[in-house]
């Protein structure tokens, strides 16, 4: 396994870290490749992350791919782009950190809100050679209910602490400890996002694809967040005939929560034998 380390420039003039691993058709993983440490490492154990979660994924993957990893959320979170955090600058770094890593093809995987940034990259790219969206529904995903959080989010960030702990799992005691400028650049994403058709979309996605998502996976939300009802498990499990006619392998997993369903152990039998199917691995290219 080799790893390689460079920075690459970012659409607000920001820099990257990008690490590449292993060797074989490329992957790019928007992932932290440092496991943390000391009481970050025990607070993610508390919510049941992995405190190693990219680095788990690299060693797991890098033995038959390209590993392209680079910390996108870390660094929009200690670099904030409230005005620009767009799709079409998202897919326009994202094109970037491949470019650097010299992969003209690349498969990309994504969970969370770097799902739905995939999405948005295959929209605007033919460079794809495969995209995994885990945690966030290709059709019918709650773009309008994401708005309404981070708007939520926003208006309470900066806020003097109450000082309360909130329970693993518990999002609606869970205090806001981000900035105005790190939480507005996700109203800028779901802003760009309000009426987005994610059906219409499909026909400009060409590459392979696979999702994923548990079955757990409902949040609600009250008042204070706008009390709204986030669905990833019921979209895909509805619409799941439509998917797989449009051209999507899917993968419900049984039981799991949104952290849960992000974690390696419950990723990696998902990902690594798709890949593999789809790509080939070790020398493939």
């Amino acid at each position: 396994m080799t790893n390689n380390l460079q920075l690459t420039e970012l659409h607000d003039g920001s820099s990257i870290e990008v690490e590449v691993w292993g060797d074989g058709p490329a992957l790019l993983l928007p992932v932290d490749p440092r496991p943390a440490e000391g009481a970050e490492a025990e607070e993610k154990r508390k919510w049941g992350m992995d405190p190693a979660l990219g680095r788990s994924l690299i060693d797991g993957l890098s033995d038959a791919f390209r590993v392209i990893a680079f910390d996108y959320e870390g660094h929009v979170m200690a670099k904030p782009k409230p005005d620009t955090l767009t799709p079409d600058s998202i897919a326009a770094d994202f094109l970037a950190v491949a470019d650097a890593a010299g992969a003209d093809r690349f498969a990309y995987y994504g969970y969370s809100w770097l799902a739905l940034s995939g999405l948005q990259l295959a929209m605007r790219t033919d460079r794809l050679t495969a995209l995994v969206m885990g945690g966030f529904p290709p059709l019918g995903g709650p773009y309008q209910e994401m708005l309404k959080v981070t708007m939520a989010t926003h208006e309470l960030a900066g806020a003097a602490p109450t000082g309360s702990t909130a329970e693993p799992g518990d999002w609606d005691s869970a205090e806001v400890t981000l900035s105005k400028e790190q939480t507005r650049q996700f109203v800028t994403l779901y802003e760009a996002l309000r009426g987005f058709d994610d059906r219409d979309a499909q026909r400009l996605v060409r590459c392979p694809r696979l999702c994923f998502a548990g079955t757990a996976d409902v949040i609600e939300y009250g008042e204070r967040w706008g009390g709204v009802r986030v669905d990833i498990a019921g979209p895909v499990r509805e619409r799941r005939a439509e998917l797989e006619a449009l051209g999507w392998q899917v993968r419900e997993l049984e039981g799991l929560n949104h952290i849960q369903a992000m974690q390696p152990a419950n990723v990696l039998p998902v990902l690594r034998p798709w890949l593999l199917a789809t790509l080939g691995g070790g020398q493939l290219r």
